[in-house]
């Protein structure tokens, strides 16, 4: 009887230990599988995108376009050579729900459907945030929205996001969100820039993923502080001459020499990895075309003759438009801002989604182009992230006269001081500009 008894147990146990194993087999190859689905996924937003891109800007683009392993590798050696730990979310929107798409290096990537966050609802919401944030005016009410977008768009992810230690969010998103403030979303304690670097990609295939030291760079300051049709920039001729000053090698022109003639012959020269114009830039609905950067007298760049003047053999590591408008909420003008460095042939651009003042700018660009040379920082989104964290938390203000910043105390000039009641910490000065392309 003993041994009966033995020979059951032993088959039993025997039984247990297959079936465990099979369904940990069964397990690994479903975790495989929806690992496979969620790639493929990924390559067809990132190449639905890249046509929207192409079509839009009428080029063609050659080369095969990364896989969603080759992504995840790509952040995983970018991580490695930054020290920033990467994460790439596609927020897709669609008329019955909004589908999340997660990428971090030496991890599964991970789906997330929200049907509560369907794109009327999603635009409705986008559209009362970019409102609020867009005007100098706040109330406890405009963080509704904000906080609304920050459920939908990166709690879902959070656990994911603070589990893998990340600080550098890539997002890539579709139609309403291609001109999203993400900095200003608000978890209900914090603004999002205080908790991550963020920057903004057109397809992840559409950007340089090369990291270099952008900190030898010299800088080519060009800008127009007077115009025919178009108000004046009071600030521009402070801001041109003190971004740079005692920090980086740059060459200055300002208004009439500001022509289109000279800034082809300065890029063709060779000398400038970055680029900084201050003037009026308008993304406009439309074609190209119709989007421009305004040069002296009535000279204009427009969006479809950028990528004819080479950028991108140099290669210019840096476009700053630092007085820039958009569209929000027209599908075109999106597609011309977020696909901005894609189609100048830049590595990366900084612009803003609407136009703040002009000295709330100055006193933003020169606190950027000090963080950009700080050894400590080592890619663009983190320079960015540490000023507008600065102008939040009210260490770069105006204050009696003075600009302070972490470059130091600049005087205000006569002609400025009418302008310098300005509360800096408030998201409309800091949260309308945006990097675009490569985050390093």
């Amino acid at each position: 009887m003993k041994a009966l008894i033995r020979r059951i147990f032993l088959f039993a146990l025997s039984f247990i230990f297959a079936v465990g194993i099979n369904s940990w087999s069964l397990t690994a190859q479903s975790t495989e599988l929806a690992a496979s689905e969620i790639g493929d996924r990924i390559a067809e937003v990132e190449q639905l995108w890249r046509g929207q891109y192409e079509t839009h800007f009428g080029t063609q683009l050659v080369g095969t376009p990364l896989t969603a392993e080759q992504i995840s590798a790509t952040l995983g050696r970018l991580t490695t050579e930054t020290g920033k730990k990467f994460a790439l979310i596609y927020a897709f929107p669609q008329p019955e729900e909004l589908e999340l798409l997660l990428v971090i290096p030496d991890t599964l990537p991970v789906r997330v459907k929200l049907p509560e966050a369907r794109q009327p609802l999603l635009l409705e919401a986008a559209n009362e945030f970019k409102a609020a944030v867009s005007r100098p005016v706040r109330t406890g009410e405009d963080l509704t929205s904000a906080k609304q977008l920050y459920d939908w768009l990166i709690a879902p992810l959070e656990s994911r996001l603070q589990a893998e230690n990340i600080d550098t969010l890539i997002l890539c998103g579709g139609a309403i969100l291609r001109s999203l403030p993400f900095a200003a979303l608000h978890d209900g304690q914090q603004f999002l820039v205080e908790k991550y670097n963020l920057g903004l990609v057109p397809a992840f295939n559409l950007i340089n993923q090369q990291h270099s030291n952008f900190r030898n760079e010299k800088v080519l300051a060009m800008g127009a502080s007077e115009f025919q049709a178009m108000p004046a920039l009071y600030a521009v001729p402070l801001e041109l001459s003190t971004i740079t000053q005692n920090i980086w090698q740059s060459e200055v022109f300002l208004n009439q020499e500001f022509t289109l003639t000279n800034l082809i012959e300065q890029i063709e020269s060779g000398e400038f990895g970055i680029v900084h114009l201050a003037t009026h830039a308008q993304f406009r609905p439309g074609t190209p075309e119709n989007s421009y950067i305004q040069l002296w007298q009535n000279d204009k760049l427009t969006l479809d003759q950028l990528r004819q003047l080479n950028w991108s053999e140099l290669p210019v590591e840096l476009l700053v438009l630092s007085a820039c408008q958009t569209a929000l909420g027209d599908r075109q003008a999106e597609l011309g801002f977020a696909g901005l460095a894609f189609q100048a042939g830049v590595k990366s651009s900084i612009a803003s989604l609407w136009q703040v003042s002009d000295l709330g700018t100055l006193v933003l660009m020169r606190e950027f182009y000090w963080q950009l040379a700080n050894p400590e920082v080592t890619t663009k989104t983190e320079a960015l992230r540490r000023t507008q964290v600065a102008m939040l938390s009210g260490n770069v203000r105006i204050e009696d006269g003075q600009i302070y910043t972490s470059a130091g105390v600049l005087p205000l000039p006569e002609d400025l001081k009418q302008f310098q009641n300005l509360n800096l910490s408030d998201p409309y000065y800091w949260s309308a500009f945006t990097l675009v392309g490569s985050p390093w």
